[in-house]
C-alpha cells in the first residue's frame, strides 16, 4: 500500500497538533493513515487506500458509515433548521422516551456531550446524593479523561496515573479487581460508610474484553445495598451494543442506580447520557441542587441520528445481524488461534471482538491485571501493522475493543480471518 499522502499530513499535524492527532490512541506507528471517508463497512485513506474497518468510531457506529435514509433525512432536517438553539426541542424527548422505555433501570435522563462528560456527572451525583466522597472503581476499567477515575494501585493505596491529577483525588479513589468479589468486599468491610458509589462496566471494553463472572456484579449491588452505596453502570461501550434494546444490563442481569451512556446512541455524533430513578436524575439542577450544565446538550443533530438509529436498528434486526457476524467470526478466530498461536486467547461477546496475545499458561484474562501481562508490544508493532497492510482496521492496541457493524457481510468476516491467517 502506499501511504505518501497520510505521511505527509501526518508531517503537516506535527506542527499544529500535539503529537499529530487529537486522541492519543489515534498515534499508531509509525504514523496514521488519514482517513477522507467512509464507505459501509469499509474506511478510505487519503491515498486511496481501502480498509474494512473494524475501529467503527471505537463503537458508535452501530450501522457502520453509511446512515440509512430515515437517518440521513433526519440529520438533514435538524441541520436545514439551524445548527443548535440552546432551547428544549421535541427529538430530544422522543429519543429520552425511547431509552426509558426499553432500559428498564433507567425512569430518566440527562444528555451530555460525551461519555467522560456522563461518567464526571455520575461521580458528582452520587457523591452529592450519598453525602459521602470516595467511589470504588475496577483496575483496568476505563471511565473517561477524568480525575476521580485516572488511578492506579490496588484498594486504598493509590496513586493518579497521569501528571496533573492531585493526590487527593486518587486518594478518595478505591481501586479492586474486576471478577473479584472478595477485594470488593473486603474494601467495603473497612471503608464502607465513606463509600458514594461503585463505578464499573457490564464488562472491561477499554483493557482487552474481560466478561463478568457468574455473581460479580449480584455482589457489588448486594454490597451497595448493604452500605447505603449506589451502583453505576458504565455503558458508554455497552449501551444499545451488547443485548440490544436492553443494553448489557439485560443481557446480564445487572440492576444499577445510573447508568451512564455515549456512543451508539448518538448515531455517530457527540453525545452522552446519564440515566436512572427519577429520584436520583431529578438531583441535578435545576430541579435539584446538583450542578449540571452544558452549551451543546441535546444537540438537535446528535439527537435526530441517535433516535432514528436506534429506530432503524429495532425496527430490521440490527442486532442479530451484528451478533450472528460476530459469532462467525469469533469461532473462526479460535480454530485459527488453536491451530497457529495456542496460547492466544479469542474474547467478546454479541458484535464485540479480540484476539489478545496471552502468554504460555495465561488463559483468558479475568481482569486487567491479566490482560496487562499479554504481548502489548508484539501486537502493536507487529500484527497491527500487518493487519494494516491486508486492508484490515483494528483498534490501535490489543486494550481497546472491536466492533462489527451492521453493514459488514459474511464475505467481510471470510477476508478477515483470511488476513487474521496470514498475520498471525
Amino acid at each position: 500500500m502506499n501511504h505518501d499522502a497520510s505521511r505527509a499530513l501526518y508531517d503537516r499535524a506535527l506542527s499544529v497538533l500535539s503529537a499529530g492527532v487529537n486522541s492519543s490512541v489515534r498515534a499508531t506507528r509509525p504514523y496514521p493513515f488519514f482517513v477522507e471517508r467512509g464507505d459501509g463497512g469499509h474506511v478510505i485513506d487519503a491515498d486511496g487506500n481501502r480498509y474494512l474497518d473494524y475501529v467503527n468510531g471505537y463503537g458508535p457506529l452501530l450501522l457502520g458509515h453509511d446512515m440509512p435514509e430515515a437517518v440521513t433525512a433526519a440529520v438533514q432536517q435538524k441541520t436545514a433548521g439551524g445548527p443548535m438553539y440552546g432551547a428544549p426541542t421535541e427529538i430530544e424527548v422522543e429519543l429520552a422516551e425511547f431509552i426509558t422505555r426499553h432500559v428498564p433501570s433507567v425512569e430518566m435522563l440527562r444528555f451530555v456531550n460525551s461519555g467522560t462528560e456522563a461518567t464526571v456527572s455520575a461521580v458528582r451525583l452520587a457523591r452529592a446524593y450519598t453525602g459521602r466522597d470516595k467511589i470504588v472503581v475496577m483496575q483496568g476499567g476505563y471511565h473517561g479523561a477524568q480525575e476521580s477515575t485516572l488511578v492506579e494501585g490496588a484498594g486504598d493505596q493509590t496513586a493518579p496515573s497521569s501528571p496533573g491529577i492531585p493526590d487527593a483525588f486518587a486518594a478518595e479513589t478505591l481501586s479492586v479487581p474486576f471478577n473479584d468479589p472478595a477485594a470488593a468486599e473486603a474494601v467495603f468491610d473497612e471503608y464502607g460508610h465513606e463509600i458514594a458509589a461503585v463505578l464499573t462496566e457490564p464488562m472491561l471494553g477499554n483493557y482487552g474484553i474481560v466478561e463478568p463472572i457468574d455473581g460479580f456484579h449480584d455482589t457489588l449491588r448486594d454490597l451497595c445495598d448493604d452500605h447505603g452505596s449506589l451502583l453505576i453502570l458504565d455503558e458508554v461501550i455497552t449501551g444499545f451494543r451488547v443485548g440490544g434494546l436492553q443494553c448489557a444490563q439485560g443481557k446480564y442481569d445487572i440492576d444499577p442506580d445510573i447508568t451512564t451512556f455515549a456512543k451508539v446512541i448518538g448515531g455517530g455524533f457527540p453525545i452522552g447520557a446519564i440515566g436512572g430513578r427519577s429520584e436520583l436524575i431529578e438531583q441535578f439542577t435545576p430541579a435539584g441542587d446538583v450542578f449540571q450544565s452544558g452549551t451543546f446538550s441535546g444537540h438537535p443533530v446528535t439527537m435526530a441520528a441517535g433516535l432514528e438509529t436506534l429506530r432503524y436498528a429495532a425496527e430490521n434486526d440490527v442486532w442479530g445481524h451484528v451478533n450472528d457476524l460476530g459469532d462467525q467470526l469469533r469461532e473462526g478466530l479460535e480454530d485459527i488461534v488453536e491451530e497457529q498461536a495456542p496460547s492466544y486467547s479469542v474474547v467478546g461477546t454479541d458484535s464485540i471482538f479480540k484476539v489478545i496475545f496471552t502468554r504460555e499458561g495465561q488463559g483468558v484474562p479475568k481482569n486487567g491485571s491479566e490482560v496487562k501481562r499479554a504481548e502489548t508490544e508484539r501486537w502493536e508493532r507487529l500484527f497491527w501493522p500487518a493487519m494494516k497492510e491486508r486492508g484490515i482496521f483494528l483498534t490501535a492496541n490489543q486494550f481497546e475493543a472491536q466492533f462489527v457493524s451492521g453493514a459488514h457481510t459474511e464475505d467481510d468476516i471470510e477476508e478477515t480471518l483470511e488476513a487474521y491467517k496470514e498475520a498471525l
